[in-house]
């Protein structure tokens, strides 16, 4: 399919929408009302630090909303002040936060049903309204709902979208899109869609995987067996590992995609030589602002001594996944919560360890001074980072009067 010319149709529809409708200004006041916090603005304004009895909290200098959430939750609300009456669909959560997932269903936002693992479009009719949320929609979908007749909201991040102007570069010369991201993850599904042929690597050990191949050959059905979901339809190793070009999920560690891709071009030379580079590899700068920017303010942040991390986010969400993995890497105690509601009763927090289920920890909070450091995700709106705050000081006075 030539994504570029559809795409190109799509845009061109009187159905299609990107931008605003004309609600802006009663919509910021909407969203500063219900996501923003005086108390963050003065923690910002205060050097990023607070401290409120014998605890002190150094807040990340760059966490929370970035501008591509904040563009999509706003477009999101627009499309109900715009169709007070019509039905409204979104294709899958608009950002990886419970709480503006939940603001939306209370407005009458009705999201696609997923039946036997596969999103079921069935109950989706001409003269629907329809967002495609921040992370993008697949090909597929967004064609099915121009050919149902929808009017679609796209609210996908223009960071997504040039990660998909990447991979129509490699398709439009005939080489492998290598994705580093989760190949379940909505974002890289969209993203692969676009793609021609392509092999989604979660991290670099697995990036070294297919580099070893490239370079000694090796078992093809083991290689098929381990990249069985992450991989285009008729994939072929011997055929498809000649030409390739990175791309990136844009929630992923920026240290590990410039791994990956520095790993891809080493290997490419030493495979065909410096001077046929060119001819077998193609690598673009689709690494998101705003993820960097939280990242680097992390790696800033645990330089100094901290007593724990509380890292604040959806628990399927990437980019706050990875602050937590900074966190731990630095040997900071670390707790990634989704809400305040994971703090209590007590003195225990309900919270996701890396790579495994949500668990309780009880006396969390050590009864002495104490040094925590707070970030969040780029979907988390300020509003729940001072609630997790204020239930972290309400902890510590009641342990201070018993």
């Amino acid at each position: 399919m030539d994504t570029r010319a559809f795409k190109r149709s799509l845009h061109s529809s009187e159905n299609y929408h990107r931008k605003g409708f004309g609600h802006g200004e009663a919509v910021n006041q909407q969203l500063q009302g219900e996501y923003q916090s005086s108390l963050i603005q003065q923690i910002r304004a205060n050097g990023y630090r607070w401290q409120e009895g014998d605890v002190t909290i150094r807040l990340a200098e760059a966490f929370g909303f970035c501008w591509g959430v904040e563009r999509a939750v706003a477009l999101a609300y627009e499309t109900r002040t715009h169709f007070p009456t019509e039905r409204i669909w979104i294709t899958n959560e608009i950002i990886h936060n419970p709480s503006v997932n939940e603001r939306l269903r209370q407005m009458a936002v009705e999201f696609i049903p997923v039946v036997n693992g596969a999103k079921d479009f069935s109950e989706v009719r001409q003269g629907d309204v329809v967002i495609l949320p921040a992370f993008g929609a697949s090909v597929q979908e967004m064609q099915l709902l121009n050919e149902r007749g929808c009017t679609i909201v796209d609210t996908t991040c223009p960071w997504v979208s040039k990660v998909w102007h990447s991979v129509e570069k490699h398709k439009k010369v005939s080489f492998t899109s290598i994705i580093h991201g989760k190949y379940n993850h909505e974002e890289t599904i969209a993203t692969s869609s676009f793609a021609g042929t392509y092999l989604i690597v979660l991290n670099l050990e697995e990036a070294r995987y297919v580099c070893d191949y490239i370079l000694k050959g090796g078992d093809r059905e083991a290689f098929m067996a381990k990249f069985a979901k992450a991989c285009s339809t008729g994939f072929d190793p011997e055929r498809d590992l000649v030409r390739v070009g990175i791309a990136n999920q844009t929630t992923m560690l920026k240290g590990e995609t410039e791994q990956i891709g520095k790993l891809f071009e080493r290997t490419m030379i030493q495979k065909y030589g410096p001077d046929r580079l060119n001819e077998h590899f193609m690598s673009f700068n689709t690494i998101c602002d705003a993820t960097q920017e939280r990242q680097d303010a992390m790696l800033n942040l645990v330089k100094e001594p901290l007593d724990l991390m509380v890292v604040i986010g959806g628990y399927n969400s990437s980019n706050t996944t990875h602050l937590q993995e900074i966190a731990i890497e630095h040997g900071i105690p670390s707790y990634h919560i989704d809400s305040a509601d994971r703090i209590g009763p007590g003195n225990r927090i309900q919270h996701k360890p890396l790579h495994q289920n949500v668990t309780v920890t009880e006396n969390w909070l050590p009864n002495r001074p104490l040094t925590i450091g707070i970030t969040s995700g780029a979907s988390t709106p300020d509003k729940v980072v001072e609630e997790v705050l204020n239930k972290i000081f309400a902890l510590r006075s009641l342990a201070a009067v018993s």
